[in-house]
């Protein structure tokens, strides 16, 4: 695979993931530091994200141009892998359903879940599985770079993604992008591409968003 559209596309955006990788919010939860409201936050925010992703998968999903495709594209749908850590994450952090919808996304989250939704509606599957991919990859390799921290609540969210939980989510999604990329087009790819570096610079400033616990302005 390492001729792959989906290489290239991260090999693209190396210097943006070089620096979420080495995010403040990341190493204070590497080192236990990090304040526990901050990471009420997160993952209060990442609880909305994972909607707005599941409905860019939904979009994708009715422009799916063949059977298999489809079937790809509604196993992503029906297996929300997430939500059964951020039930435990809710839990351990004594979050209700109420107060996070009572909270709502906060401006970069929303402009990212915006963008998601406008490149699946105005683009095909190939540029809406570039959108999606860079979220589940850098926390798929997030999950190799970081050790257990010494903090009960920072140790089960990180030990989530060390075991693996979006391996497979990560395999289908680069499968999606190297098939797409490989049929389309020089303008497809370029599309792709621009999908691909765009969330990636939000994946960086989701972390940014949540250290600084963004809120409107007015």
């Amino acid at each position: 695979m390492s001729s792959s559209f989906s290489k290239e596309l991260q090999q693209s955006a190396e210097h943006i993931w070089s620096r979420i990788f080495d995010h403040p919010f990341l190493k204070e939860i590497q080192s236990g530091i990090l304040p526990l409201e901050k990471f009420r936050y997160y993952a209060i925010q990442d609880y909305h994200y994972l909607e707005g992703f599941a409905r860019t998968v939904s979009i994708a999903l009715s422009k799916a141009p063949d059977t298999p495709t489809l079937k790809k594209l509604a196993l992503r749908v029906n297996t929300p892998v997430e939500r059964p850590l951020h039930v435990r994450m809710f839990e351990l952090l004594e979050i209700t359903v109420e107060e996070a919808e009572r909270v709502g996304p906060s401006p970069t989250n929303r402009a990212y879940m915006d963008h998601m939704v406008a490149t699946a509606s105005l683009g095909g599957v190939g540029e809406a599985a570039a959108a999606l991919l860079p979220c589940p990859w850098t926390y798929h390799e997030l999950g190799s770079r970081l050790a257990l921290p010494d903090h009960p609540v920072y140790q089960h969210w990180v030990e989530a993604y060390r075991s693996g939980l979006l391996e497979a989510s990560t395999a289908a999604w680069r499968e999606l992008v190297d098939r797409f990329g490989a049929e389309g087009g020089q303008s497809v790819r370029d599309a792709m591409r621009r999908a691909f570096l765009t969330s990636s610079r939000y994946e960086f400033l989701f972390w940014t968003m949540a250290h600084d616990m963004e809120r409107w302005p007015v």
